[in-house]
């Protein structure tokens, strides 16, 4: 087991399943040193969507935030099906809350993903964000997340 899958096992986690495409794309592209991860909205492993609705309205904040952690490990299947995650740095991390028109707190949602990344990676999981409000999301998923992570050179940490 890898340092990156110990330290998940370590917070008390579970990586779930690599989620499996609905439609006519891959789950993650590897692209030279680069890994583009699909988005990935918070499904939980009994096939039920974590706090559905829009932030601001039918969900706080702060289950958002949950929901935003729970799309951040569905993204570490995807990746770890395409890369050793002990070899991989993060780059940029894109979220996107399903909101009502004056909710103004999308990075602080967002923060669920970045949180759990460098709790996770440590310094490797620091990466440049974009955290946005949309009028609706998949399936009414409360966040959708997709990241681009760099696979690094042998010996770089």
């Amino acid at each position: 087991m890898g340092k990156i899958l110990k330290r998940i096992k370590e917070l008390g986690l579970i990586l779930p399943p690599c989620p499996i495409p609905v439609g006519s794309f891959v789950t993650a592209r590897r692209a030279g040193d680069l890994v583009y991860a699909a988005g990935q909205t918070p499904w939980q492993a009994d096939g039920t969507l974590l706090f559905p609705g829009k932030v601001g309205c039918d969900v706080t904040p702060e289950q958002a935030y949950q929901a935003a952690r729970l799309a951040a490990l569905r993204l570490l299947s995807e990746l770890a099906a395409e890369v050793d995650l002990d070899d991989i740095q993060f780059v940029k991390v894109n979220g996107y809350v399903n909101a009502v028109s004056d909710f103004g707190d999308h990075p602080i949602v967002i923060n669920g993903a970045s949180d759990l990344l460098v709790e996770i990676f440590g310094e490797r999981g620091r990466h440049a964000r974009t955290a946005v409000g949309v009028a609706s999301l998949p399936n009414n998923a409360s966040v959708e997340v997709e990241v681009i992570a760099r696979i690094a050179e042998a010996g770089e940490t």
